[in-house]
């Protein structure tokens, strides 16, 4: 299980994972060598599944980002919805995908480089076939907020 240093470690990481063990060790009560043997642990055992770079606006501003809400066919059977979320894990300009509860099935991002990429994209992985019923599709004006933190409870 986790202790309360591993969750301590894993909410600076969050925030920041390219300090040091030796920078960590300035906010976390450990010394540099105990905490990269938890971050190797923590890796090791998929507390940590990737570290990623979060890009500048000046890189990604002129991108054109969608919102696609997807409603699945009334009779849309597992086949199908597995090839549609196969279709969608194989495409690199959808950045997430999730299953959801209500009337709305599935809402997904796409980021592309341009209108023309857009329409190519939604014909190939929404309109294939008839698992689809139908997509509506919000554009992103701007990003106002993008944190992809959770804050993990440090006091057990």
């Amino acid at each position: 299980m986790l202790d309360r240093f591993d969750l301590l470690l894993l909410n600076r990481m969050q925030r920041d994972s390219s300090q040091t063990a030796e920078q960590l060790a300035g906010s976390v009560p450990l010394s540099p060598s105990a905490i990269a043997r938890r971050l190797r642990r923590l890796r090791r055992d998929r507390w940590i599944v990737r570290t990623m770079a979060l890009l500048s606006g000046r890189l990604t501003n002129d991108r054109l980002r969608a919102l696609i809400f997807v409603t699945l066919s009334e009779h849309a059977d597992h086949p199908g919805k597995a090839a549609l979320q196969d279709r969608l894990l194989a495409t690199p300009e959808v950045q997430f995908v999730y299953d959801l509860a209500g009337p709305i099935d599935v809402v997904v991002m796409f980021d592309c480089p341009n209108m023309a990429r857009f329409n190519e994209l939604t014909e190939q992985v929404l309109t294939v076939d008839s698992t689809v019923r139908r997509y509506e599709t919000h554009f992103v004006k701007r990003e106002v907020k993008f944190e992809p933190f959770v804050q993990l409870a440090e006091n057990g």
